[in-house]
């Protein structure tokens, strides 16, 4: 049996760069790279491989680490996305049977779909991670809907990680302790979790899969809360008129991986 990690992420020189420019940047997570995870996230190549054969992980699925180019400008975030995915196809090419890709996507330019499908009929990728939330636009947002439309023509997933809520809400719920307890309360300990599954959860109700019935999303973490909710969630069908029980969405178009957990 292969094990194949499929939430395995790195970051590039040219993508700190900018997120060190943008005065939105990591948005308050640029402290959880530093040091050997910073050291490992910058590794594509030898030392990778001995980590995953030293763990038994035959296939790593290669992903920019969140917030990924999510809070970049549109520009900018075109050029490195192109950039991103090159590197990544590069490194598959060179070690074939040890690596597959996610493709890294402009959001801030979301009719740039023409990305993933570049990514996935060019360079062979197998889908994208996208990081939920654009700055303050969700995943439903209208602007995505290309986006959406070409991974359900394309038949690849999309991977819904985790990223930081926004500011209003860890104002409101994830701080009063201290700036290292309180980002880490809003991010890996819990908030990271609800935000991801809560992206999920709109797109359910936008009728997104409606729209697009053949759709996959991934969920991390065990389904990112959601399924263990899935009783109180599927009574929304009372009042959103969907065409299907909201538990037939989660089990037609939905993966779910226990990401480390």
């Amino acid at each position: 049996m292969k094990i194949i990690g499929i939430e395995e992420h790195f970051v590039t020189a040219d993508i700190r760069s900018a997120w060190a420019a943008s005065p939105i940047g990591q948005e308050g997570t640029g402290g959880f790279d530093r040091g050997e995870i910073e050291e490992r996230l910058d590794d594509l190549g030898e030392q990778r491989l001995a980590l995953m054969d030293e763990s038994g992980v035959d296939v790593q699925v290669l992903s920019v680490t969140t917030p990924a180019l999510h809070n970049l400008e549109p520009e900018e975030s075109v050029t490195l996305a192109r950039r991103t995915n090159d590197l990544i196809a590069a490194t598959i090419a060179k070690y074939r049977t040890r690596f597959q890709g996610f493709a890294t996507l402009p959001t801030a330019a979301p009719k740039e779909a023409a990305e993933l499908e570049r990514a996935v009929t060019r360079l062979g990728l197998i889908g994208t991670m996208l990081c939920g939330r654009t700055r303050e636009k969700n995943l439903d947002h209208p602007d995505f809907s290309p986006l959406l439309e070409t991974a359900a023509r394309l038949g690849v997933p999309l991977f819904v990680h985790p990223r930081i809520p926004q500011r209003a809400v860890r104002e409101v719920y994830y701080s009063g302790f201290s700036d290292q307890i309180d980002t880490a309360f809003a991010t890996f300990a819990l908030g990271w979790h609800y935000e991801a599954g809560i992206q999920f959860v709109r797109l359910i109700l936008a009728g997104v899969f409606d729209k697009y019935p053949d759709l996959q999303i991934i969920l991390g973490h065990w389904g990112e809360v959601v399924l263990f909710y899935l009783e109180r969630i599927n009574s929304l069908g009372r009042v959103a008129h969907l065409r299907r029980p909201i538990a037939d969405y989660i089990r037609q178009n939905l993966y779910v991986t226990p990401s480390g957990m």
